[in-house]
């Protein structure tokens, strides 16, 4: 597949972030800023607020209190469209492949002449290209994915974010999409990442951000979390205890 174009490190963040839900919080962060060219790994155990924390900052989610901004600017409608998100359980249109990637090309705008060479490109960057004519949802638990995260890419988005799209996979698959996601970085995506795979972690990320009961307890470059974490939580986190 031709190349994306390169795009500046785009700048994401909260402020002042609260989240109630039945009057207890599920997330309360002051402050985080995502300023690194990333990706950014967000891990934490099982309730921390992670995928709640990525819903916030792709506009699925409105937070209670609080500011969501890219770039300087509170995050807009115009903003969410240089966004994209692919989710632990894809949801495919009942059509072929192929016409998965196109319809999103026809609803972003993008001219009849120049969709059939561009679904070509990401069917053939997924290696998905002799599957073009099958029906979407007869696709293996793999290869339903690789299909979400090119109709992710189809449009080339500034932001990805990622939620748990390899939980489910078989090893040969996981390393299929850690190749997509390594080829997207290499194209100038930012790429903002939900992952229980610690050994994942490591393979990908730049830079972590670590939560637990819904507050960020530790950001750090990627090589200094797992190596000296801060934080007795991580410390916790990382030796495979429980945090209470």
């Amino acid at each position: 597949m031709r190349d994306c174009p390169r795009h500046h490190a785009v700048h994401l963040g909260v402020s002042g972030l609260r989240i109630l839900r039945q009057g207890r919080p599920k997330l309360a962060i002051d402050m985080l800023d995502l300023a690194c060219h990333g990706p950014t790994v967000i891990l934490g155990p099982n309730g921390a607020g992670k995928s709640l924390l990525l819903r916030v900052l792709h506009g699925l989610i409105r937070p209670g209190t609080g500011t969501v901004y890219q770039d300087g600017q509170v995050l807009d409608r115009a903003a969410r469209a240089r966004q994209a998100m692919v989710f632990q359980h894809p949801v495919l249109l009942r059509r072929s492949v192929a016409a998965n990637l196109a319809f999103v090309l026809h609803r972003r705008g993008i001219p009849r002449r120049v969709r059939a060479d561009r679904v070509a490109a990401l069917l053939d960057h997924g290696g998905l290209s002799e599957k073009a004519r099958q029906p979407a949802r007869s696709l293996s638990g793999g290869e339903a994915q690789r299909l979400a995260f090119l109709r992710a890419m189809a449009c080339a988005p500034e932001v990805l974010f990622l939620d748990e799209p390899t939980s489910a996979l078989d090893p040969a698959s996981t390393a299929g999409i850690e190749h997509l996601i390594r080829a997207a970085v290499a194209a100038g995506m930012r790429v903002v990442m939900v992952t229980h795979d610690i050994g994942q972690a490591k393979r990908l990320a730049e830079e972590v951000v670590f939560l637990a009961a819904g507050h960020l307890i530790e950001q750090a470059p990627a090589d200094r979390f797992f190596h000296q974490p801060q934080s007795p939580e991580a410390r916790q986190y990382l030796a495979g205890g429980l945090i209470l």
